[in-house]
């Protein structure tokens, strides 16, 4: 290891050295005979060596030994035990004089000090001491205040004589003869740890590591014990509930490790540190534990980690050791004193990073006096060591967490993975394979996850402007980053490579040579959809379609793909959807008309001028569809509907088989009756004049001719029932009380040859033979079927004036009834219309009759106005009054 610190030879004593303290460049001894010496310590730069100067020599200080010194640099006070009474000193003078005496410490035997600054109401910095004095069995606490000390109104009672104190937080570290205690310094409770020794002649040691944890010795071993936060608490006692589970500790005894069942207290035991010897003395001097052995040795440790560092051997009988300040360590034996300071942390770091202890040079570096810029830089260069040294002795996730603690820019932790480039030529550079590869990936991937996450949290919480630095910096690491992971991925589990792609960050060309690489078309797909690149995936999809080992193979791809491009991409579905629809009709035609809104949403007069151009056979399935499936009410889709029907009917060439046009028949005439939104006058234009009547026959319904209408269906189709059901129809639906379909029919059935409804090209068609006599009883039945819907006059007029008035007895009835009905239902609408009339009237008279006096202090309930002479005004039933224009706004 290297050299932590150089040990300097002070002082050959004439008395004999029973105690010592130290502040800053001061050393105060305290001796056997009685007598306190102060030194002023300074450094030497010829020597380069620590030379001890006498401030003052106190030969009668006291008449007994001084047991124990300690030093309040704030208050310029010297605590003294010596004649077990603990007293204080004033140092600030030329001289030490006495200032207080505790009187009620008679019998101590050793007492401890805690120094804190405090602040008060007004702001002022005040220097809090709290003072332990051990007197017997008894522990007696003091408070003390800018060198005023008062005794606090409790005290404790101990099974046994301390052996050593020291202050903790919460608690009171205290070693007997026999084991350590800690005592809450509220509650006062004990809380027992264990032995100081498996022999009973080794004395208990306390060196303060933290404000909260000792140095505890045992044997040849120093435990760390620390009192633990609240909250750590809490989380432990849920912990043991949950595994109920008593929690345990391995204490360190010689070479042995002895398990500790520990209860959930406030107290934990950390971990051990061993020495060589059972220590005579411990002190902590960060980042380094110096132990004072029984064989005149100073060894130097660190805790964490535990390592040994070095051992300082010229001292000679040593038996006390203190920490001054930071790097400064006093040992003193019975008549020789001895300093033990740090070496330059330049050098010492030079020599750490030498042998690679990274944490350590750290800890020095932040110890260092040198500027907060200078140490952070330090550090930073440190870690990147340290993270370097981690990944080269593959402990990939440990070094990753390094570099994320350091923030370091992704591409230079990327550089070490040559493996990733599929660069030609880029084999040469490859250094890791097989398990190495793997456990490095993985920890990589980790690293990059988490970079990620932590990229994303910074975007949210600043304000986000599109074009600036910060914004096109961290989009080009996450492009480094997903591109990366890509790659990873690929190698490692190539189940996360679609889910990655989808976040549409990878750099195109990189992730798309990568793809090809290991052969991944499908996942190529999605990188290609999600960067917009849909000319690159269909074209691929094209291509792959037809390779039978290809994991694209077939059509289903290409039409999930084109079906969620949407209305912007129109001319590209058009483009690759043509191969689908030649050679799968059916499937292909779902691009257009499969229930996905992205399809809903294709302008269809260009789907339709699409189709009508390149595949003619899908237009009326496609017609169908938008209007049946989709509701579309668009008029030139119905049209264009009925226009497909008819020409696929009356197309002569087309290969159509009978059964095939009676189907498109029965689909003609039942769009046409009940579709209301095709145009009938523009429809009826492009209708053939030699066939198709019937479908003639209901357009002619539709623009209300009604006659022409009938006479087709009477007198070309022969079909009279169906001449009733389209009268009974347009009754159903016409508003028209002058149409009277039923006479237009019994017409017709009563002069065939009268008729000159079939004008133009109809006056030549073949009549049926059906129709060329009159037909009465047809007439007649309709007339006796449907009486309530004719008009008497009307049917009279059509009848021949030989028909028996026996036939028209039902008729007439029944049209009588009608009548009289009609009189009595007007009569009574007539009296209730001439009793509300009434009624009316006398409120109006009941209202007229109330009177309203307006004079100049009424004013308008909406605008607050006064009435003018000529003011129009309105009155309510409730009696208020406005301007009759404010009425609207009341």
């Amino acid at each position: 290891m290297h050299e932590a610190y150089g040990v300097t030879h002070l002082l050959n004593a004439t008395v004999q050295i029973e105690t010592i303290a130290a502040y800053d460049d001061y050393l105060f001894l305290g001796t056997r005979q009685g007598s306190l010496l102060m030194y002023s310590c300074n450094f030497n730069r010829e020597t380069q060596k620590y030379e001890l100067q006498i401030l003052q020599l106190l030969k009668t200080f006291s008449k007994k030994p001084i047991q124990q010194i300690e030093v309040i640099p704030e208050d310029k006070l010297l605590i003294c035990l010596t004649d077990n009474v603990v007293s204080i000193h004033n140092i600030s003078g030329v001289n030490i004089s006495l200032a207080q005496t505790f009187e009620d410490t008679k019998g101590a035997s050793l007492f401890a000090i805690a120094r804190k600054s405090a602040t008060s109401l007004s702001g002022a910095q005040n220097s809090v001491v709290q003072l332990c004095v051990a007197v017997r069995r008894k522990l007696l606490l003091y408070y003390g205040k800018n060198g005023e000390f008062k005794k606090h109104l409790f005290d404790f009672t101990v099974a046994d004589v301390p052996k050593v104190l020291a202050y903790g937080k919460q608690y009171l570290c205290v070693g007997f003869k026999g084991e350590y205690t800690m005592f809450d310094l509220t509650s006062r409770n004990p809380e027992e740890l264990f032995p100081t020794s498996s022999s009973k002649s080794q004395e208990p040691t306390i060196a303060k590591y933290s404000e909260t944890s000792f140095l505890l010795g045992r044997d040849n071993t120093s435990v760390l014990v620390e009192e633990v936060d609240e909250e750590e608490i809490k989380k432990t006692m849920k912990e043991k509930e949950a595994s109920n589970k008593e929690p345990s500790f391995l204490l360190g005894r010689d070479k042995t490790s002895v398990p500790v069942e520990e209860e959930i207290k406030k107290i934990a035991i950390k971990k051990t540190i061993k020495w060589k010897d059972a220590p005579v003395a411990v002190v902590w001097d960060e980042p380094f534990l110096l132990g004072l052995l029984q064989d005149n040795k100073v060894v130097v440790q660190t805790v964490e980690p535990s390592l040994f560092i070095q051992e300082l051997c010229e001292i000679n009988k040593a038996r006390l050791m203190y920490r001054c300040k930071r790097g400064f360590v006093y040992v003193a034996s019975v008549g020789q004193v001895w300093c033990i300071n740090s070496v330059d942390v330049e050098t010492q770091r030079n020599q750490l990073l030498k042998d690679k202890q990274f944490q350590i040079a750290i800890d020095l570096t932040n110890l260092s006096e040198c500027s907060e810029e200078e140490k952070k830089q330090t550090v930073r260069h440190i870690q990147m060591l340290f993270a370097m040294e981690l990944f080269d002795s593959k402990e990939y996730a440990k070094s990753m967490k390094e570099f994320i603690k350091l923030n370091t820019d992704p591409s230079e932790v990327i550089k070490l993975f040559p493996e990733l480039d599929n660069k030609p030529g880029s084999e040469n550079n490859k250094k890791l394979q097989g398990k190495d590869l793997e456990n490095a990936l993985n920890a990589l991937i980790s690293y990059l996850v988490e970079l990620r996450l932590n990229i994303g949290k910074k975007s949210d919480g600043e304000s986000s402007k599109d074009d600036g630095p910060s914004q096109r910096n961290s989009a080009q690491q996450l492009e480094l980053i997903d591109t990366t992971l890509l790659k990873c991925y690929l190698q490692t589990n190539d189940a996360m490579v679609a889910p990655l792609l989808r976040l549409n960050n990878c750099r195109l060309e990189e992730a798309e040579r990568t793809l090809l690489h290991h052969g991944k078309h499908s996942e190529l797909i999605i990188l290609y959809q999600f960067k917009g690149q849909h000319t690159k995936a269909l074209q691929l999809l094209r291509d792959q379609a037809k390779q039978p080992d290809s994991s694209l193979k077939g059509y289903n791809r290409t039409k999930n793909y084109l079906q969620q491009l949407g209305a912007e991409n129109l001319n590209l579905i058009f483009k690759f959807s043509d191969w689908i629809l030649k050679e799968h009709p059916e499937e292909g035609l779902k691009i257009f008309t499969e229930d996905m809104a992205e399809v809903e949403n294709l302008p269809r007069p260009k789907v339709l001028d699409f189709l009508l151009r390149e595949h003619e056979s899908l237009v009326i399935p496609y017609l169908e569809h938008i209007i049946h499936k989709w509701n579309d009410t668009n008029s030139c889709f119905h049209d264009a509907l009925i226009r497909m029907y008819r020409e696929k009917i009356t197309d002569k060439k087309a290969n159509t088989t009978e059964e095939e046009l009676q189907h498109i028949k029965a689909k003609l005439v039942a769009f046409l009756e009940k579709s209301t939104h095709y145009t009938p006058e523009m429809v009826i234009l492009h209708f053939p004049n030699d066939t198709l009547f019937e479908e003639r026959a209901i357009i002619l319904g539709k623009l209300g001719r009604h006659e022409q209408a009938l006479v087709i269906y009477v007198q070309i189709l022969g079909d009279v029932e169906r001449a009733i059901r389209y009268c009974e129809t347009v009754g159903e639906k016409c508003t028209d009380k002058n149409v009277d379909v039923y006479v237009i029919l019994m017409r017709i059935l009563m002069n065939p040859e009268q008729n000159t409804s079939l004008v133009g090209p109809l006056s030549n068609v073949q009549k049926h033979p059906n129709c060329k006599k009159p037909d009465l009883e047809t007439a007649l039945s309709i007339l006796e079927k449907h009486s309530d819907k004719i008009s008497p006059l009307k049917a009279l007029s059509v009848l021949p004036d030989e028909v028996p008035l026996s036939r028209l007895k039902h008729f007439l009835s029944h049209a009588l009834s009608n009548q009289l009905t009609v009189k009595r239902r007007t009569q009574v609408l007539k009296g209730l219309l001439y009793a509300e009339h009434t009624q009316v009237q006398e409120m109006k008279r009941y209202h007229e009759s109330k009177s309203l006096v307006i004079n100049d202090y009424n004013v308008c309930g909406v605008c607050k106005k006064r009435f003018g002479n000529q003011s129009a005004f309105v009155r309510y039933p409730t009696g208020e009054v406005v301007h009759y224009s404010c009425r609207l706004d009341k």
